[in-house]
């Protein structure tokens, strides 16, 4: 018994002296956590390009035709672009100023003076503008396999960008990523204004008339077309979220262009 007790008392004693050295023991050191970098200006800003041309990760409000993606538009997509594009601010803004532009010339007769005319003026404009969208963005470029967004060219001198900008009057993109013909946007607004044949003063329902209706309505394409070209720029303060991919100088069959407000 005696040689038992001692016995057990060795272990215990052996592991209390075992804790106690565990406790002595200081605890190893942890490596320090990696601390983030930060980036250097120069990293973040690579150029003047990256730092003011850019466009938001979602579509314009303003111009929702501005492209914000490189695949292609569907037949359901191109008819919601076609909605959009009729009640886009861009729309109702143009079609109220040149609604007033129209009463102080007093074009369009018919419809007189008053805010009776002005709400005629207004009215087929926005009948017009909804028509020409109709053809031009989603009829034709679903029968042609078009593309008829805008693409912005980021790259390039203001006078190449100007000139691409007019040169989408008569090019646009396919469905494919390739360049075309712009059918669809010189016979929709031809078609459109030959519609308007069937709502406008009777004095506007001449051949003569309704071409010269259209030259004015290619004209503000145009003019809107450089205006989208520089309104990522324009706005580039706004929460602008990221660059578009792809795009080249002259416009880019590769161009891969989200709302910008």
């Amino acid at each position: 018994m005696r040689h038992s007790s001692s016995g057990l008392r060795l272990v215990v004693l052996v592991l209390t002296l075992a804790a106690r050295g565990q406790a002595q023991q200081k605890p190893k050191e942890l490596p320090d956590a990696p601390v983030a970098k930060p980036d250097h200006p120069q990293q973040k800003h690579e150029n003047a390009f990256h730092s003011t041309i850019e466009i938001l990760g979602r579509r314009s409000v303003f111009f929702p035709d501005l492209a914000t993606s490189r695949g292609p538009l569907n037949t359901k997509q191109k008819f919601e672009l076609f909605a959009g594009e009729s009640v886009a601010p861009s729309r109702f803004l143009s079609s109220a100023a040149g609604a007033g532009y129209g009463q102080a010339r007093d074009s369009l007769t018919g419809y007189g003076q008053g805010m009776g005319g002005y709400g005629k003026r207004f009215g087929a404009s926005m009948a017009t503008a909804a028509s020409t969208n109709f053809f031009s963005t989603f009829l034709l470029p679903s029968m042609l396999r078009d593309d008829p967004r805008h693409f912005v060219a980021l790259h390039g001198s203001p006078g190449r960008r100007v000139a691409y900008a007019l040169s989408r009057i008569a090019v646009t993109r396919t469905d494919r990523g390739t360049e075309a013909p712009n059918w669809a946007g010189m016979a929709g607004p031809l078609l459109a204004e030959s519609l308007a044949n069937s709502y406008l003063p009777v004095s506007e329902q001449t051949a003569g008339r309704t071409f010269q209706r259209y030259g004015w309505r290619i004209g503000f394409t145009a003019a809107s077309n450089i205006l989208k070209e520089y309104w990522p720029t324009i706005f580039k303060s706004l929460r602008i979220a990221k660059i578009a991919p792809g795009l080249n100088p002259d416009g880019a069959r590769t161009a891969e262009p989200k709302p910008i407000r």
